[in-house]
């Protein structure tokens, strides 16, 4: 299950999420390209996200969904 969705329409790239990551997850991915052409933000491990949701909060575009496991 993922704890850190972002949605790449609404990504734009602008690594805000990246350096709040208590936990060092979040990278901005080189991979592949949003429809708008921007590289999005991508968690790298799920299983040691902790769902804090610090990237969700300071993420200007509400880009960023943290669902916490039941």
């Amino acid at each position: 299950m993922e704890k850190m969705l972002v949605r790449s329409e609404r990504c734009k790239g602008c690594g805000l999420c990246v350096s709040v990551c208590p936990k060092k997850l979040v990278v901005i991915q080189k991979e592949k390209r949003s429809e708008k052409g921007y590289f999005t933000a991508v968690c790298t491990d799920q299983d040691a996200c902790v769902s804090c949701a610090m990237c969700a909060m300071i993420c200007p575009d509400c880009a960023i969904i943290i669902s916490k496991e039941d």
